[in-house]
């Protein structure tokens, strides 16, 4: 299986992150980490860091000459603000210049600082900060790189942001992803991105934050990966867990998700059939054709069904909250050091940090399928990878897809 860990503070030296478990003779190089962090930056109404974070990347060890060894891969993300808070993050003794008292409602201050008997917020946010994500978006592209070795690919688009909807349409595909980021919100509707920009500079202006929504999809997923027997291998659970822990992530849905509460069992699931000639020829990629000849027309189960992907495409909404800090403290809160009423400090902050968010949540859920998909197939290098995955879908009795890319990892 893959795994992962990160290190790192907000405004340390540097953010870390050791993958273990990827197969040897995947490409890779720091160009491909670096254009994944861009995406990460992307977004309408982040605030001033993201214009200057360069994320300079150093691959640290298990890769040669652009190849992955099969070792550990330690992956390096150099703080370039780092100067500017050498004294107030250094790890000799020494004392803070600032002890932030005043914590901020909706981020870990508080409960953090009561967990570990701390009394300076700055001991508790510098870890619990989004900018860890980062190290998480290095970790997810290599996923993604071994995902496409076997035809999958990870997708995201935001399909709301504040009280802003997307008009549900047809899902986009991986040849959308392009013009998707393009857009200053990342949302395949044009119309409804220009009311979502205009709500981010009403709440700029008023120096608020905004939440949202974003779903992501992933196409090509075989059918198989994760397990009904317990309930740590159920892809579902695994997939609900990577994406709740990204940081002001509230609530994830597979599918349908809530709406399904609402109907009945008649209305609820995805029937099956067999596949007819005009199936191969259809562009409606929920028409999903699987293994052994089965399709599904619909996709309101989100592409998994008794914790087992379907071979439908995996169809995840991620919803975030808004962001704790405002750039106008109003939030009432009590000084933990003087025990009197006050508001809540001022960190720097974004307006909003949804779209990027829908890049961090494409992240984690390669992370999990690569993880599901290494179980699955196994296989120490690429190529071994690659061919066990054949075999399965032969014995199931489907042409591997065309859209799986030649090995060019030798």
């Amino acid at each position: 299986m893959l795994r992962f860990l990160t290190a790192g503070e907000s405004h340390g030296r540097a953010l870390v992150v050791i993958v273990e478990g990827m197969p040897a003779g995947l490409l890779i190089t720091a160009e491909d980490i670096q254009r994944g962090l861009a995406r990460r930056r992307l977004g309408f109404g982040r605030g001033p860091r993201m214009r200057f974070e360069a994320d300079e990347v150093t691959l640290i060890s298990g890769i040669r000459h652009g190849r992955t060894l099969g070792s550990p891969i330690a992956i390096e993300i150099a703080n370039t603000e780092w100067p500017k808070w050498e004294t107030e993050m250094s790890p000799a003794p020494g004392l803070p210049s600032k002890v932030l008292t005043q914590p901020r409602p909706g981020h870990a201050d508080l409960s953090g600082m009561l967990k570990y008997g701390l009394n300076d917020a700055r001991d508790v946010l510098e870890r619990a900060s989004a900018r860890e994500t980062a190290a998480r978006v290095a970790a997810g592209t290599l996923a993604k790189l071994l995902l496409q070795q076997i035809g999958v690919d990870v997708i995201s688009h935001i399909v709301q942001l504040g009280p802003e909807h997307a008009v549900v349409g047809a899902m986009p595909v991986v040849a959308d992803l392009a013009h998707i980021d393009e857009s200053q919100v990342r949302c395949a509707d044009p119309d409804a991105g220009e009311r979502m920009i205009a709500t981010v500079k009403a709440a700029a202006k008023a120096g608020d934050s905004l939440g949202g929504v974003a779903e992501v999809i992933a196409y090509g997923v075989p059918v198989g990966l994760g397990s009904h027997v317990h309930w740590d291998r159920r892809l579902d659970a695994l997939l609900a867990q990577a994406l709740m822990s990204i940081q002001a992530v509230k609530a994830v849905e597979l599918g349908d998700g809530f709406e399904l509460a609402a109907r009945r069992g008649s209305e609820a699931h995805d029937a099956i059939r067999m596949a007819t000639t005009g199936d191969a020829d259809a562009d409606e990629p929920a028409a999903a054709l699987l293994g052994g000849g089965y399709v599904r027309d619909t996709h309101r189960a989100g592409g998994v069904e008794g914790g087992i992907s379907t071979g439908s495409p995996i169809v995840v909404r991620v919803s975030m909250k808004p962001l704790a800090t405002l750039n106008r403290p109003i939030l009432g809160t009590v000084d933990v050091v003087t025990k009197e009423s006050t508001v809540s400090f001022k960190e720097r902050t974004d307006v909003t940090a949804v779209p990027a968010m829908g890049v961090v949540a494409e992240t984690m859920m390669a992370l999990v399928l690569a993880s599901e998909a290494l179980r699955k197939f196994g296989g120490d290098s690429v190529e071994e990878f690659r061919r066990n995955r054949q075999g399965y879908l032969a014995a199931l009795g489907e042409t591997p897809s065309a859209a799986v890319p030649p090995l060019a990892n030798g």
